[in-house]
């Protein structure tokens, strides 16, 4: 895996954990009481994104670090992947296998 790759898988894995946490201990404004004219009631009432990021990229580098580990490693392969023998490799020459 190269270094786009890295950078690529990471963000979306930083993404799918967003997704995960952004509903996490969420209170919207309908539920505190106090909805801002011209918003909806669902909208959040204490939204703190940087506290968010922090924590998202705490957990996805993590979770990156083990997936980036063990497509490094080589415990998991494109031959473990490509049962039915059908990805082309392409080689530096520009090739294929």
């Amino acid at each position: 895996m190269g270094v786009t790759s890295a950078m690529v898988l990471f963000a979306v894995i930083w993404f799918m954990v967003l997704f995960v946490v952004l509903p996490l201990r969420l209170r919207t404004q309908g539920e505190e009481g106090d909805v801002v004219k011209g918003t909806h009631a669902s909208a959040p009432a204490n939204f703190q994104p940087r506290r968010t990021a922090l924590i998202v990229t705490g957990v996805a580098a993590v979770i990156w670090a083990v997936v980036a580990g063990t497509i490094w490693s080589g415990v998991i392969t494109m031959d473990h992947l490509d049962k039915l023998n059908e990805i082309t490799i392409l080689k530096p020459g520009g090739r294929g296998e």
